[in-house]
Protein backbone atom coordinates (compact mmCIF):
# COMPACT_ATOMS: atom_id res chain seq x y z
CA UNK A 1 0.00 0.00 0.00
CA UNK A 2 1.50 3.06 -1.41
CA UNK A 3 1.07 6.23 1.47
CA UNK A 4 -0.74 9.42 -0.22
CA UNK A 5 1.46 12.51 -1.27
CA UNK A 6 0.68 15.69 -0.25
CA UNK A 7 -0.04 17.54 -3.43
CA UNK A 8 2.26 20.22 -2.48
CA UNK A 9 5.57 17.88 -2.42
CA UNK A 10 3.83 15.04 -5.22
CA UNK A 11 5.95 16.88 -7.67
CA UNK A 12 9.09 16.58 -5.50
CA UNK A 13 8.19 13.09 -4.71
CA UNK A 14 7.67 12.34 -8.04
CA UNK A 15 10.75 13.62 -9.19
CA UNK A 16 12.80 11.76 -6.51
CA UNK A 17 11.13 8.58 -7.84
CA UNK A 18 12.71 9.55 -10.91
CA UNK A 19 16.35 10.16 -9.93
CA UNK A 20 16.03 7.06 -7.85
CA UNK A 21 15.34 4.45 -10.47
CA UNK A 22 17.21 6.11 -13.06
CA UNK A 23 20.52 5.23 -10.65
CA UNK A 24 21.20 9.22 -9.68
CA UNK A 25 20.93 8.47 -5.58
CA UNK A 26 22.66 11.77 -4.34
CA UNK A 27 19.97 13.68 -6.32
CA UNK A 28 16.90 11.57 -5.33
CA UNK A 29 18.58 11.20 -1.72
CA UNK A 30 18.22 15.57 -1.55
CA UNK A 31 14.35 15.51 -3.03
CA UNK A 32 13.57 13.01 -0.50
CA UNK A 33 14.68 15.21 2.49
CA UNK A 34 12.69 17.90 0.67
CA UNK A 35 10.10 15.77 1.25
CA UNK A 36 10.42 15.17 4.45
CA UNK A 37 11.49 18.52 5.66
CA UNK A 38 7.46 19.81 5.19
CA UNK A 39 5.94 16.17 5.65
CA UNK A 40 8.50 14.60 8.52
CA UNK A 41 6.12 11.67 8.43
CA UNK A 42 6.11 10.46 5.08
CA UNK A 43 6.73 7.02 5.50
CA UNK A 44 7.29 6.52 1.68
CA UNK A 45 10.23 8.84 1.16
CA UNK A 46 11.77 7.44 4.49
CA UNK A 47 11.43 3.88 3.20
CA UNK A 48 13.14 5.21 0.06
CA UNK A 49 15.90 7.08 1.71
CA UNK A 50 16.82 4.01 4.03
CA UNK A 51 16.69 1.80 0.63
CA UNK A 52 19.40 4.80 -0.58
CA UNK A 53 21.26 4.21 2.13
CA UNK A 54 21.74 0.61 2.10
CA UNK A 55 22.82 0.81 -1.84
CA UNK A 56 25.22 3.55 -0.16
CA UNK A 57 26.56 1.12 2.26
CA UNK A 58 24.98 2.81 5.28
CA UNK A 59 23.75 -0.20 6.70
CA UNK A 60 22.86 1.62 10.56
CA UNK A 61 21.05 4.54 9.24
CA UNK A 62 19.28 2.41 6.45
CA UNK A 63 17.69 0.44 9.77
CA UNK A 64 16.86 3.15 11.64
CA UNK A 65 14.88 5.24 8.15
CA UNK A 66 12.77 1.68 7.57
CA UNK A 67 12.33 1.11 10.99
CA UNK A 68 10.69 4.46 11.34
CA UNK A 69 8.74 4.19 8.00
CA UNK A 70 7.43 0.71 9.50
CA UNK A 71 6.21 2.63 12.33
CA UNK A 72 4.50 5.17 10.53
CA UNK A 73 2.70 3.12 8.10
CA UNK A 74 3.35 -0.87 9.47
CA UNK A 75 0.85 -1.90 6.24
CA UNK A 76 3.81 -1.40 3.42
CA UNK A 77 5.05 -4.62 2.19
CA UNK A 78 8.02 -3.13 0.78
CA UNK A 79 9.61 -1.82 3.61
CA UNK A 80 8.93 -4.88 5.40
CA UNK A 81 10.79 -6.65 2.67
CA UNK A 82 13.59 -4.36 2.60
CA UNK A 83 13.72 -4.86 6.73
CA UNK A 84 14.50 -8.55 6.06
CA UNK A 85 17.26 -8.11 3.70
CA UNK A 86 18.94 -5.95 6.66
CA UNK A 87 18.36 -8.57 9.07
CA UNK A 88 19.58 -11.25 7.05
CA UNK A 89 22.28 -9.58 5.79
CA UNK A 90 22.72 -9.18 9.78
CA UNK A 91 22.66 -12.56 10.41
CA UNK A 92 19.33 -12.49 12.38
CA UNK A 93 17.68 -15.26 10.45
CA UNK A 94 14.86 -15.55 12.26
CA UNK A 95 13.58 -12.42 12.52
CA UNK A 96 14.16 -11.82 8.66
CA UNK A 97 11.87 -15.07 8.03
CA UNK A 98 9.31 -13.26 10.23
CA UNK A 99 9.90 -10.08 8.24
CA UNK A 100 9.55 -11.50 4.73
CA UNK A 101 6.24 -13.40 5.81
CA UNK A 102 4.54 -10.21 6.94
CA UNK A 103 5.48 -8.57 3.71
CA UNK A 104 3.93 -11.63 2.08
CA UNK A 105 1.09 -11.58 3.76
CA UNK A 106 0.33 -8.06 3.28
CA UNK A 107 0.60 -8.44 -0.29
CA UNK A 108 0.37 -12.34 -1.69
CA UNK A 109 2.23 -13.03 -4.48
CA UNK A 110 5.21 -10.94 -3.84
CA UNK A 111 7.86 -12.96 -5.49
CA UNK A 112 10.94 -10.86 -4.63
CA UNK A 113 10.05 -11.12 -0.76
CA UNK A 114 9.12 -15.04 -1.11
CA UNK A 115 12.69 -15.30 -3.10
CA UNK A 116 14.56 -13.72 -0.16
CA UNK A 117 12.34 -15.96 2.60
CA UNK A 118 13.85 -18.72 0.63
CA UNK A 119 17.54 -17.05 1.48
CA UNK A 120 16.80 -16.86 4.96
CA UNK A 121 15.20 -20.03 5.64
CA UNK A 122 18.16 -21.99 3.35
CA UNK A 123 20.65 -20.59 5.32
CA UNK A 124 18.47 -21.94 8.56
CA UNK A 125 19.40 -25.02 6.76
CA UNK A 126 15.39 -25.37 6.28
CA UNK A 127 15.56 -26.15 2.94
CA UNK A 128 12.33 -28.10 2.66
CA UNK A 129 11.00 -24.97 3.51
CA UNK A 130 13.09 -22.50 0.95
CA UNK A 131 12.43 -24.90 -1.62
CA UNK A 132 8.39 -24.17 -1.61
CA UNK A 133 9.19 -20.17 -0.92
CA UNK A 134 11.61 -20.02 -4.06
CA UNK A 135 8.47 -22.43 -6.04
CA UNK A 136 5.95 -19.52 -4.71
CA UNK A 137 8.24 -16.86 -5.70
CA UNK A 138 8.13 -17.77 -9.25
CA UNK A 139 4.51 -18.18 -9.74
CA UNK A 140 3.91 -14.88 -10.73
CA UNK A 141 7.33 -14.76 -12.54
CA UNK A 142 7.91 -18.17 -13.93
CA UNK A 143 11.23 -16.76 -16.03
CA UNK A 144 13.20 -14.78 -13.02
CA UNK A 145 16.21 -16.58 -13.02
CA UNK A 146 17.92 -15.49 -9.87
CA UNK A 147 14.96 -17.47 -8.20
CA UNK A 148 15.62 -20.27 -10.29
CA UNK A 149 19.27 -20.65 -9.44
CA UNK A 150 18.55 -19.44 -5.93
CA UNK A 151 16.33 -23.04 -5.91
CA UNK A 152 18.93 -25.01 -7.64
CA UNK A 153 21.68 -24.30 -4.73
CA UNK A 154 18.31 -25.51 -2.52
CA UNK A 155 17.35 -28.65 -4.38
CA UNK A 156 21.73 -29.77 -4.82
CA UNK A 157 22.36 -29.11 -0.86
CA UNK A 158 19.10 -31.50 -0.20
CA UNK A 159 20.65 -33.99 -2.09
CA UNK A 160 17.69 -33.46 -4.82
CA UNK A 161 20.15 -33.73 -7.49
CA UNK A 162 18.04 -34.25 -10.71
CA UNK A 163 15.40 -31.69 -10.17
CA UNK A 164 18.46 -29.45 -9.11
CA UNK A 165 21.30 -29.74 -11.64
CA UNK A 166 18.01 -29.20 -14.47
CA UNK A 167 17.50 -25.62 -12.50
CA UNK A 168 21.27 -24.75 -12.35
CA UNK A 169 21.07 -24.00 -15.80
CA UNK A 170 19.51 -21.19 -15.09
CA UNK A 171 22.41 -19.66 -14.22
CA UNK A 172 23.36 -18.34 -17.68
CA UNK A 173 21.08 -15.86 -17.28
CA UNK A 174 21.44 -14.28 -13.58
CA UNK A 175 22.94 -10.97 -13.67
CA UNK A 176 26.60 -12.29 -11.79
CA UNK A 177 26.91 -15.87 -14.14
CA UNK A 178 25.34 -14.19 -17.75
CA UNK A 179 28.85 -12.87 -18.46
CA UNK A 180 30.72 -15.85 -18.25
CA UNK A 181 28.20 -17.34 -21.00
CA UNK A 182 30.12 -18.58 -23.66
CA UNK A 183 27.83 -18.60 -26.69
CA UNK A 184 29.19 -20.98 -28.81
CA UNK A 185 27.98 -22.12 -32.34
CA UNK A 186 28.22 -25.80 -31.32
CA UNK A 187 25.81 -27.22 -29.37
CA UNK A 188 25.94 -28.63 -25.86
CA UNK A 189 26.69 -31.73 -24.97
CA UNK A 190 24.46 -34.11 -23.09
CA UNK A 191 25.67 -37.05 -22.58
CA UNK A 192 25.43 -38.43 -25.69
CA UNK A 193 28.45 -41.46 -26.82
CA UNK A 194 30.42 -40.41 -29.95
CA UNK A 195 33.13 -42.38 -32.17
CA UNK A 196 36.29 -39.87 -32.26
CA UNK A 197 34.10 -36.86 -32.23
CA UNK A 198 35.61 -33.95 -30.38
CA UNK A 199 34.25 -32.55 -27.24
CA UNK A 200 35.56 -29.36 -25.33
CA UNK A 201 34.97 -29.24 -21.93
CA UNK A 202 35.45 -25.56 -20.50
CA UNK A 203 35.89 -24.82 -16.78
CA UNK A 204 33.82 -21.93 -15.39
CA UNK A 205 33.58 -20.60 -11.91
CA UNK A 206 36.12 -20.89 -9.65
CA UNK A 207 39.34 -22.90 -9.32
CA UNK A 208 37.65 -25.63 -6.70
CA UNK A 209 34.35 -25.94 -9.10
CA UNK A 210 37.01 -26.97 -11.68
CA UNK A 211 39.04 -29.22 -9.71
CA UNK A 212 35.47 -30.87 -8.26
CA UNK A 213 34.03 -31.44 -12.15
CA UNK A 214 37.15 -32.16 -14.28
CA UNK A 215 36.83 -35.94 -12.71
CA UNK A 216 33.76 -36.06 -15.73
CA UNK A 217 36.39 -35.55 -18.00
CA UNK A 218 37.52 -38.97 -18.19
CA UNK A 219 33.79 -40.24 -17.84
CA UNK A 220 33.38 -38.70 -21.34
CA UNK A 221 36.41 -40.12 -22.50
CA UNK A 222 34.90 -43.49 -21.79
CA UNK A 223 32.15 -42.95 -23.83
CA UNK A 224 34.14 -42.52 -27.02
CA UNK A 225 34.99 -38.67 -27.03
CA UNK A 226 38.26 -36.90 -28.00
CA UNK A 227 38.10 -34.66 -24.90
CA UNK A 228 39.88 -31.20 -25.02
CA UNK A 229 40.20 -29.34 -21.74
CA UNK A 230 39.95 -25.23 -21.61
CA UNK A 231 40.90 -24.49 -17.70
CA UNK A 232 42.15 -21.11 -15.71
CA UNK A 233 46.44 -21.26 -16.73
CA UNK A 234 47.32 -22.33 -13.27
CA UNK A 235 45.75 -25.42 -13.41
CA UNK A 236 46.86 -26.36 -16.94
CA UNK A 237 49.92 -28.46 -15.69
CA UNK A 238 47.76 -30.14 -12.68
CA UNK A 239 44.98 -31.54 -15.00
CA UNK A 240 47.09 -32.76 -18.21
CA UNK A 241 47.89 -36.25 -16.36
CA UNK A 242 43.77 -36.96 -16.57
CA UNK A 243 43.02 -40.33 -18.30
CA UNK A 244 41.63 -39.71 -21.63
CA UNK A 245 41.93 -36.01 -22.05
CA UNK A 246 43.77 -35.23 -25.28
CA UNK A 247 44.52 -31.58 -24.80
CA UNK A 248 44.45 -29.20 -21.76
CA UNK A 249 44.31 -25.68 -23.43
CA UNK A 250 44.58 -22.47 -20.89
CA UNK A 251 42.17 -19.44 -21.02
CA UNK A 252 43.05 -17.46 -23.93
CA UNK A 253 44.85 -19.43 -26.30
CA UNK A 254 43.31 -20.79 -29.46
CA UNK A 255 40.95 -23.83 -29.13
CA UNK A 256 41.09 -26.55 -31.49
CA UNK A 257 38.11 -27.33 -33.85
CA UNK A 258 35.32 -29.13 -31.77
CA UNK A 259 32.22 -30.97 -32.53
CA UNK A 260 30.26 -30.48 -29.23
CA UNK A 261 30.77 -28.57 -26.06
CA UNK A 262 29.74 -28.49 -21.97
CA UNK A 263 30.70 -26.29 -19.42
CA UNK A 264 31.91 -28.05 -16.73
CA UNK A 265 29.36 -27.40 -13.97
CA UNK A 266 26.40 -28.49 -16.55
CA UNK A 267 28.60 -32.44 -16.89
CA UNK A 268 26.47 -33.78 -13.99
CA UNK A 269 22.98 -32.92 -15.66
CA UNK A 270 24.56 -34.41 -18.99
CA UNK A 271 25.69 -37.69 -17.54
CA UNK A 272 22.53 -37.73 -15.20
CA UNK A 273 24.41 -37.66 -11.99
CA UNK A 274 22.35 -38.60 -8.48
CA UNK A 275 23.98 -38.32 -5.12
CA UNK A 276 24.03 -42.15 -5.43
CA UNK A 277 25.95 -41.62 -8.86
CA UNK A 278 28.48 -39.34 -8.01
CA UNK A 279 31.63 -40.49 -9.30
CA UNK A 280 34.00 -40.14 -6.10
CA UNK A 281 35.18 -43.59 -5.28
CA UNK A 282 38.91 -42.66 -5.33
CA UNK A 283 41.76 -39.78 -6.64
CA UNK A 284 41.73 -38.90 -10.15
CA UNK A 285 44.28 -36.04 -9.85
CA UNK A 286 48.19 -37.38 -8.88
CA UNK A 287 51.03 -35.12 -8.34
CA UNK A 288 54.22 -34.93 -10.04
CA UNK A 289 56.65 -37.43 -8.40
CA UNK A 290 59.81 -35.98 -8.61
CA UNK A 291 58.28 -32.26 -7.23
CA UNK A 292 56.65 -34.60 -4.08
CA UNK A 293 60.81 -35.74 -3.82
CA UNK A 294 62.02 -32.01 -3.55
CA UNK A 295 59.28 -30.62 -1.31
CA UNK A 296 59.91 -34.13 0.77
CA UNK A 297 63.79 -33.47 1.15
CA UNK A 298 62.96 -29.82 2.32
CA UNK A 299 60.47 -30.45 4.86
CA UNK A 300 62.88 -33.51 6.19
CA UNK A 301 65.55 -30.97 6.75
CA UNK A 302 63.78 -28.88 8.67
CA UNK A 303 63.88 -31.57 10.92
CA UNK A 304 60.51 -30.94 12.56
CA UNK A 305 58.19 -33.84 14.54
CA UNK A 306 55.10 -34.95 14.54
CA UNK A 307 52.97 -35.75 11.23
CA UNK A 308 52.67 -32.80 8.73
CA UNK A 309 49.47 -30.90 8.35
CA UNK A 310 48.51 -28.38 5.71
CA UNK A 311 46.38 -25.66 6.98
CA UNK A 312 44.51 -23.30 4.50
CA UNK A 313 42.19 -20.40 6.29
CA UNK A 314 40.88 -17.82 3.27
CA UNK A 315 39.78 -18.33 0.04
CA UNK A 316 40.22 -16.32 -2.91
CA UNK A 317 38.68 -12.62 -2.26
CA UNK A 318 37.24 -12.41 -5.36
CA UNK A 319 36.50 -8.63 -4.91
CA UNK A 320 35.46 -8.23 -8.73
CA UNK A 321 32.24 -10.17 -7.81
CA UNK A 322 30.87 -8.47 -4.62
CA UNK A 323 28.10 -11.45 -3.75
CA UNK A 324 31.08 -14.23 -4.25
CA UNK A 325 33.54 -12.05 -2.04
CA UNK A 326 30.80 -11.76 0.57
CA UNK A 327 30.73 -15.83 0.38
CA UNK A 328 34.14 -15.91 0.78
CA UNK A 329 34.90 -13.83 3.89
CA UNK A 330 31.65 -15.86 5.44
CA UNK A 331 33.77 -18.84 4.81
CA UNK A 332 37.20 -17.64 5.88
CA UNK A 333 38.55 -17.62 9.10
CA UNK A 334 40.77 -15.15 11.06
CA UNK A 335 44.32 -16.94 11.09
CA UNK A 336 44.82 -16.03 14.60
CA UNK A 337 41.83 -18.22 15.55
CA UNK A 338 43.73 -21.03 14.65
CA UNK A 339 46.23 -20.29 17.57
CA UNK A 340 44.58 -23.20 19.79
CA UNK A 341 45.70 -25.84 16.95
CA UNK A 342 49.75 -24.32 16.20
CA UNK A 343 49.93 -24.84 19.98
CA UNK A 344 49.41 -28.45 20.01
CA UNK A 345 52.97 -30.25 20.50
CA UNK A 346 54.16 -32.68 17.98
CA UNK A 347 52.50 -31.50 14.89
CA UNK A 348 54.44 -29.75 12.16
CA UNK A 349 52.18 -27.13 10.29
CA UNK A 350 52.64 -26.25 7.23
CA UNK A 351 50.93 -23.26 5.52
CA UNK A 352 48.94 -24.07 2.00
CA UNK A 353 47.47 -20.28 2.05
CA UNK A 354 48.58 -18.55 -1.18
CA UNK A 355 46.63 -15.03 -0.72
CA UNK A 356 44.70 -13.47 2.29
CA UNK A 357 45.43 -12.22 6.01
CA UNK A 358 48.87 -13.40 6.88
CA UNK A 359 49.01 -15.33 10.00
CA UNK A 360 50.86 -13.76 13.17
CA UNK A 361 54.49 -13.44 12.82
CA UNK A 362 55.59 -15.50 15.99
CA UNK A 363 52.80 -18.58 14.44
CA UNK A 364 54.35 -22.01 14.16
CA UNK A 365 54.30 -22.73 10.64
CA UNK A 366 56.28 -23.55 7.86
CA UNK A 367 55.78 -21.48 4.67
CA UNK A 368 57.19 -22.23 0.92
CA UNK A 369 53.92 -21.08 -0.57
CA UNK A 370 55.95 -17.90 -1.86
CA UNK A 371 57.44 -20.38 -3.92
CA UNK A 372 54.44 -22.33 -5.57
CA UNK A 373 53.53 -20.91 -9.08
CA UNK A 374 50.64 -23.20 -9.86
CA UNK A 375 47.97 -25.92 -8.87
CA UNK A 376 50.56 -28.80 -9.59
CA UNK A 377 53.52 -27.43 -7.53
CA UNK A 378 50.65 -27.46 -4.43
CA UNK A 379 49.88 -30.73 -5.27
CA UNK A 380 53.45 -31.75 -4.71
CA UNK A 381 53.20 -29.98 -1.94
CA UNK A 382 50.27 -31.80 -0.15
CA UNK A 383 51.72 -35.07 -1.62
CA UNK A 384 54.05 -34.49 1.40
CA UNK A 385 51.66 -33.80 4.14
CA UNK A 386 49.63 -36.73 5.97
CA UNK A 387 46.23 -33.86 6.59
CA UNK A 388 45.52 -30.86 5.38
CA UNK A 389 42.87 -28.89 7.09
CA UNK A 390 40.92 -25.78 5.40
CA UNK A 391 37.99 -24.10 5.00
CA UNK A 392 35.68 -24.23 2.19
CA UNK A 393 38.14 -23.05 -1.16
CA UNK A 394 40.25 -24.53 -3.85
CA UNK A 395 43.04 -26.08 -1.94
CA UNK A 396 40.30 -28.32 0.29
CA UNK A 397 39.25 -29.74 -3.03
CA UNK A 398 42.42 -30.54 -4.56
CA UNK A 399 43.55 -32.62 -1.52
CA UNK A 400 40.18 -34.83 -2.00
CA UNK A 401 41.21 -34.87 -5.51
CA UNK A 402 44.38 -36.26 -4.52
CA UNK A 403 42.96 -39.08 -2.02
CA UNK A 404 44.54 -36.57 0.79
CA UNK A 405 42.97 -36.92 4.11
CA UNK A 406 41.21 -33.71 4.46
CA UNK A 407 39.06 -31.58 6.81
CA UNK A 408 36.59 -29.35 5.89
CA UNK A 409 35.44 -26.14 8.38
CA UNK A 410 32.70 -24.72 7.12
CA UNK A 411 30.29 -21.91 8.32
CA UNK A 412 26.88 -22.49 9.19
CA UNK A 413 25.46 -21.53 5.76
CA UNK A 414 27.84 -23.77 3.84
CA UNK A 415 27.97 -24.55 0.06
CA UNK A 416 25.09 -26.68 -1.78
CA UNK A 417 27.91 -29.12 -2.48
CA UNK A 418 28.28 -30.20 1.64
CA UNK A 419 24.88 -30.73 1.71
CA UNK A 420 23.39 -31.02 5.74
CA UNK A 421 24.26 -32.23 8.88
CA UNK A 422 26.54 -35.38 7.00
CA UNK A 423 30.23 -35.36 8.47
CA UNK A 424 31.49 -37.05 5.09
CA UNK A 425 31.25 -36.17 1.74
CA UNK A 426 30.15 -38.10 -1.58
CA UNK A 427 32.81 -36.07 -3.72
CA UNK A 428 35.39 -37.09 -1.53
CA UNK A 429 36.08 -40.07 0.01
CA UNK A 430 38.95 -39.30 2.62
CA UNK A 431 36.78 -35.50 3.74
CA UNK A 432 35.52 -34.81 7.00
CA UNK A 433 33.56 -31.87 7.55
CA UNK A 434 33.25 -29.41 11.14
CA UNK A 435 30.14 -27.53 10.40
CA UNK A 436 29.84 -24.30 12.44
CA UNK A 437 26.66 -24.93 14.95
CA UNK A 438 25.88 -21.44 15.19
CA UNK A 439 26.64 -18.68 12.66
CA UNK A 440 30.27 -17.14 12.91
CA UNK A 441 31.11 -19.76 15.87
CA UNK A 442 34.78 -20.69 14.48
CA UNK A 443 35.57 -21.82 18.25
CA UNK A 444 33.84 -24.74 18.47
CA UNK A 445 34.90 -25.83 15.05
CA UNK A 446 38.39 -24.90 16.14
CA UNK A 447 38.45 -26.66 19.26
CA UNK A 448 36.50 -30.05 17.70
CA UNK A 449 39.46 -30.35 15.18
CA UNK A 450 41.94 -30.15 18.15
CA UNK A 451 40.32 -32.92 20.40
CA UNK A 452 39.95 -34.87 17.07
CA UNK A 453 43.60 -34.25 16.60
CA UNK A 454 44.53 -35.55 19.83
CA UNK A 455 41.76 -38.67 20.21
CA UNK A 456 43.38 -39.79 16.63
CA UNK A 457 47.06 -40.45 18.62
CA UNK A 458 47.87 -38.15 15.95
CA UNK A 459 49.47 -35.86 19.22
Amino acid sequence: MTQTVPAAVQPVFAAALHYHQAGRLDIAERMFRQVLASQPRHADSLHLLGVIAYQTGRRDLAMELIGKAIAINPREASSRSNLGNLLLEQGRLEEAVASYRKAIALRPGFSEAANNLGNALKALGRLDEAVGSYRLALEPRPDDAEVHYNLAMALLARGDMAAGWAEHEWRWKTRQLSRGYRGFAQPQWFGEAADGRTLLIHAEQGFGDTIQFCRYAPLAAAMGWRVVLEVPRPLVRLLGGLPGVERVVAFGEALPDFDLQCPMLSLPLALGTTLATIPGDGPYLQADAGQCSAWRVRLDALDRPGPRVGLVWAGNPRAHLPGTAAIGRQRSIAPERLAPLLALPNLHFVSLQKDGVAPPADASLTDFMGEVGDFADTAALIGCLDLVVSIDTSVAHLAGALGKPVWLLTCFDPCWRWLTERRDSPWYPGMRLYRQPRPGDWEAVVAAVGRDLLGLGVV
